[in-house]
């Protein structure tokens, strides 16, 4: 069995592949500061809770954007699993051609988004992950990666507003019943939810301008449904892409994969 995890600035996502089928994913809340400890009892619950030995477990695959719980993460594969875990990083086969001026400093997160969406549909795409930050990825018809956006992401976009207006509430992030809302609570979520797919769908215009073509838009993370609701430019939403894409990642780099 393959253990996949994907360790974002806010979330991390874990999954167990057995063979093409994943059992989980789960979600939990990313710490800087968790120990090996912590992390050994956390996955000794988790695979309790499905009923899987951690000696079935032979191959693991991170992605990461938090430096800090990477040793922890490494430490604990090896102790509960014995296995050293293939870090997406530099020096890591993807199948991608990175065509950028420093390509050591693209995301593992996002080159995995961009060998799933390879794989399952044809080129030029556009990924765009709703995490923490929301990330546009733009490749080719030929697999290369040609760059992107960076932009705030939508919960930290309401985190913000609720942290610097002092009569702002925070809020859940979900679709309004109307533009015009009638209260504080549905003007935040109006500008979130109708405010944000409209600038995703002028990006991707944008995108779709520079490229010269019409590329098939997928979106994955933990908003992506709920901004695909509103947006007109989103074709696909997969909320699964990352873990497939550290399948993808480790069957490339590993003569037997499990």
């Amino acid at each position: 069995m393959l253990l996949v995890v994907d360790v974002g600035n806010s979330h991390t996502v874990l999954g167990l592949y057995r063979g093409d089928e994943l059992l989980g994913p789960w979600r939990v809340v990313t710490s800087n500061y968790r120990t090996g400890d912590e992390l050994y009892i956390l996955l000794s619950m988790l695979l309790q809770g499905i009923g899987v030995d951690r000696h079935q477990i032979s191959g693991c695959c991170v992605s990461s954007v938090v430096p800090q719980i990477n040793l922890a993460l490494q430490e604990v594969s090896q102790r509960a699993f014995h296995v050293t875990p293939l870090m997406v990083g530099p020096g890591v086969k993807t199948g991608l051609v990175l065509q950028v001026d420093n390509p050591k400093e693209v995301g593992a997160d996002r080159i995995v988004n961009a060998v799933a969406a390879i794989e399952e549909h044809k080129g030029p795409l556009v990924v765009i992950d709703f995490g923490t930050a929301t990330t546009f990825d733009v490749v080719s018809a030929k697999a290369e990666w040609q760059g992107g956006v960076i932009v705030p992401g939508v919960q930290l976009s309401a985190d913000a507003l609720s942290e610097h207006c002092a009569k702002l509430p925070r809020v859940d992030i979900i679709k309004p019943s109307s533009v015009i809302g009638r209260d504080t609570v549905s003007n935040i979520r109006s500008g979130l939810t109708f405010g944000y797919a409209d600038m995703v769908d002028g990006l991707v215009r944008r995108i779709r301008e520079e490229m010269g073509a019409k590329p098939t838009v997928i979106a994955t993370g933990g908003l992506a449904k709920t901004i695909a609701d509103v947006a007109s430019t989103i074709d696909v939403v997969d909320p699964l892409l990352t873990l497939k894409g550290l399948k993808a990642v480790y069957r490339r780099n590993m003569k037997t994969a499990p």
